[in-house]
């Protein structure tokens, strides 16, 4: 399985900006799929993920109701749409994937199997 990730860029405090994550693989709709990211300095954090086969989506508390994770199984893409972006937003975002994931883990980088390169977001204030 393979994970290509891009969509980032510099934005302004309160826009949005859409990432998208091209995945490999027949097995896609039944991995969980996540969003992470990481800041300069600081550890990589859960941001938002999505349990497949129709499975619920999770998101970190700091971008609930701000950002929105979403999966098209038919193309094999992974999305996160970021809306009232923040300074504190800025970081690298990295995709994830993984066969199977149970739930209480589900915020845990190192329970992901594979992983996209990362793309960066800029957030100017």
């Amino acid at each position: 399985v393979q994970l290509q990730a891009s969509g980032g860029g510099l934005v302004q405090a309160g826009g949005s900006l859409t990432l998208s994550c091209a995945v490999s693989g027949s097995t896609f709709r039944r991995q969980t799929i996540a969003w992470f990211r990481q800041a300069p300095g600081q550890e990589r954090e859960f941001v938002a993920a999505n349990r497949g086969n129709g499975g619920a989506t999770y998101y970190a508390d700091s971008v609930k109701g701000r950002f929105t994770i979403s999966r098209d199984n038919a193309k094999n893409m992974l999305y996160l749409v970021m809306n009232s972006l923040r300074p504190e937003d800025e970081a690298v975002y990295y995709c994830a994937s993984s066969p199977s994931i149970i739930l209480s883990s589900i915020q845990m980088s190192h329970m992901y199997a594979y992983w996209g390169q990362g793309t960066l977001v800029t957030v100017s204030s």
